[in-house]
């Protein structure tokens, strides 16, 4: 029988044991316990592209709800004016490699010429990788009748116009198929620059269509939430009563 004081080593075995008994067991206390001191739960990463003569800025209100569900944003700003879209693609790539970061797992949401670009990156044969899934905002999939009237004229400003018409043998026509990547559209009733039939791709796993035209779709809120669905679920709601832009 041992008589007397436990001796250092003993006290100190017991001290450890007790800490292990008292551990928190892992659950979704402890994932929030372990965020608010520092070590961030893994997070998926969305990069925007904004479409043909805009900027960054147009994404704005996407990023915002985006960040709101919960996801990391790469809003991404190019110029449409020097560069066609294989140039772009391979700029753009270059940028989320250089800044995805440790996300496992990166989405895209272009509008217009954005969800071509993302269209091309996506389906050459090195993509980039952990791409996840794609939504395309009034995308000119099988061209644009606006490109047809203002490319003769524009073309040589904004670089990317020519390669958007609905000729079959323009750039946009003659793109592969995107594999392994779910695409969800979201087609703009009031468009006025795509037609609705134009934005549909081979091997779309969802469209829908809203209302609203083709320059401030990202803007409005029943968009942001069907991208938010889409790129959490890989499928659209039914659109509900059409909410009023921001």
């Amino acid at each position: 029988m041992l008589t007397g004081a436990p001796s250092r080593h003993m006290r100190q075995i017991l001290f450890l044991a007790l800490l292990l008994l008292a551990a928190p067991i892992p659950g979704p206390a402890g994932a929030r316990l372990l965020e608010a001191q520092g070590v961030a739960a893994e997070q998926e990463l969305v990069v925007l592209l904004h479409g043909l003569g805009r900027t960054s800025y147009s994404m704005g209100p996407m990023k915002e709800a985006l960040e709101a569900a919960g996801f990391d944003v790469l809003n991404i700003g190019y110029s449409s004016y020097c560069c066609g879209i294989a140039e772009l693609g391979a700029i753009v790539s270059e940028r989320v490699a250089a800044e995805r970061g440790n996300h496992a797992r990166v989405h895209f949401v272009g509008h217009s010429l954005g969800g071509i670009i993302a269209r091309w990156m996506l389906s050459q044969p090195a993509p980039p990788p952990g791409a996840g899934r794609l939504v395309m905002l009034a995308p000119p999939n099988q061209g644009s009748h606006a490109a047809d009237f203002y490319a003769p004229v524009a073309g040589w400003l904004l670089e990317p116009m020519d390669e958007l018409r609905t000729d079959a043998g323009s750039t946009v026509c003659r793109l592969p198929a995107i594999m392994g990547v779910e695409v969800g559209i979201i087609a703009a009733r009031d468009d006025g620059k795509v037609d609705e039939a134009a934005t549909h791709v081979a091997g779309e796993h969802a469209h829908v269509v809203v209302d609203g035209n083709h320059t401030f779709i990202m803007r409005r809120d029943d968009v942001q939430r069907l991208t938010i669905q889409f790129l959490r679920d890989g499928r659209f709601e039914s659109p509900t009563q059409t909410p009023r832009a921001r």
